[in-house]
């Protein structure tokens, strides 16, 4: 994994490399738990989130500004309230926030920390995908030097504002990404989404007021109050400020993480950090936030990273995972995987999901076998249309049917020779010849 973002220019990834950042005493070294310092000792809650709306971060996956949402969090309830870790990072093509859990987990524990202190919040639950090993046990262990140093328990670095973490594994479900699915899986329920409203915000964790927010978010807000609100702010664009992690897979030379500030093209995230595709191909597609927001074309590597200008493009950064096809692969292949890997995470709460995911596999089976026609495009056509635009309780719907809608959009011609049982690129033409 590789981390720069080629102007020197990092807030996130600034002392990556450094032998041993993960233990307590390096990470101070290296002004660790200064941001957490200034909060409990010079701001109030409100002053916090007052510097955090005024850097103008926004979540790391939603695009909604952070200091609002902390903003939004219900005060006059009784009761405690809550902050949820979002760490099960399961969307194809991402893995940024694996790698800022294995290299710096004190910063993401600082950044929840912060947070907590924000919105009167005396318990942190750290939610973690189940395959991440390291990043658990990296986690654990820091927790572990935070409580036997005083910076966690009943008085963190001398404040009243007690802290508690707790660390809790998934199970592997996809859907448990989704804020609500993965507040039910903490209660020890089954991992669906719930309807909305009422929002985490009024009630979330056990019915009480909840903050959740991913990784990458929480780990930004160290450098915002050591630093300053306005120095993040003049980082990136005037809409998009500071920097982020995206991970670059597919076909590119050097796939990784890579830490650019938001409004720098993707050209240089793709061709320059990445390396290009490779040697004797030209990129062909491209996601530029995981596998559930629409594909892009190459002529779309000059747009600008930042969220106003991905959202022109008819797109969203997503989860920051930018994946790569290049020339030598065919399109059609990749959506039927894609989803494929839908409807399989699909939790079955929602008609359109569970019985159009499972029509939409059935006909991709038939054009990528040579035996489709174009009656199976219409159905493709009909099945995008009844996932999308809200019919499900969750997001997971519109994701698959925008893997169907972008790339039969983008490469209806595809499409059509799969109808007719011809494909180069997937060797249909030697199946079709012979049926």
């Amino acid at each position: 994994m590789i981390d720069s973002t080629g102007d020197g220019r990092r807030v996130l990834t600034r002392d990556f490399g450094t032998p041993g950042l993960e233990r307590l005493g390096v990470y101070e070294e290296h002004g660790g738990f200064a941001g957490l310092r200034r909060a409990l000792r010079e701001m109030t809650p409100r002053e916090v989130v007052d510097e955090i709306a005024a850097s103008g971060l926004r979540g790391r996956s939603s695009g909604f500004p952070a200091g609002t949402k902390w903003g939004l969090i219900a005060r006059d309830r009784p009761g405690p309230t809550y902050l949820v870790v979002n760490a099960d990072e399961s969307e194809p093509g991402c893995s940024k926030d694996r790698y800022l859990m294995e290299n710096s987990p004190h910063m993401v524990l600082e950044g929840a920390m912060i947070a907590a202190y924000a919105i009167g919040a005396h318990q942190i639950w750290i939610y973690i995908r189940g395959e991440y090993d390291r990043p658990r046990r990296r986690l654990e262990a820091a927790v572990a030097e935070l409580e036997a140093a005083g910076h966690l328990g009943p008085a963190p670095l001398g404040s009243a504002h007690a802290l508690e973490v707790r660390i809790l594994r998934g199970h592997g479900a996809y859907i448990c990404g989704e804020e609500t699915a993965l507040l039910e899986s903490i209660e020890g329920k089954r991992g669906q989404p719930r309807p909305k409203p009422p929002f985490p915000a009024s009630q979330g964790l056990f019915g009480q007021p909840t903050l959740v927010s991913n990784v990458e978010t929480f780990a930004t807000a160290p450098w915002i109050l050591t630093s300053g609100a306005a120095a993040y702010a003049a980082i990136g664009s005037p809409s998009s400020p500071g920097t982020r992690l995206f991970t670059v897979s597919g076909c590119v030379r050097r796939p990784g993480n890579y830490e650019m500030e938001l409004g720098t093209p993707f050209r240089h995230l793709v061709e320059d950090l990445a390396g290009g595709p490779l040697p004797g191909h030209e990129v062909k597609c491209w996601w530029p936030g995981g596998s559930s927001f629409p594909i892009l074309m190459p002529e779309h590597l000059d747009l600008g990273s930042d969220l106003e200008s991905l959202r022109s493009a008819g797109t969203s950064g997503g989860s920051g995972g930018v994946i790569v096809l290049d020339d030598g692969h065919c399109v059609v292949a990749a959506a039927r995987r894609l989803v494929e890997f839908y409807a399989r995470e699909s939790c079955g709460k929602c008609t359109p999901c569970r019985v159009g995911g499972n029509w939409a596999v059935r006909t991709y089976d038939a054009l990528a076998g040579g035996w489709g026609d174009r009656g199976h495009l219409a159905m493709l056509d009909r099945i995008q249309a009844g996932l999308q635009n809200g019919r499900c309780l969750c997001v997971l719907g519109d994701s698959a049917g925008a893997v169907i809608a972008s790339t039969m959009s983008r490469f209806r011609v595809e499409y059509e020779a799969h109808a007719r049982g011809e494909c180069r690129l997937c060797g249909l033409e030697r199946i079709a010849a012979t049926v």
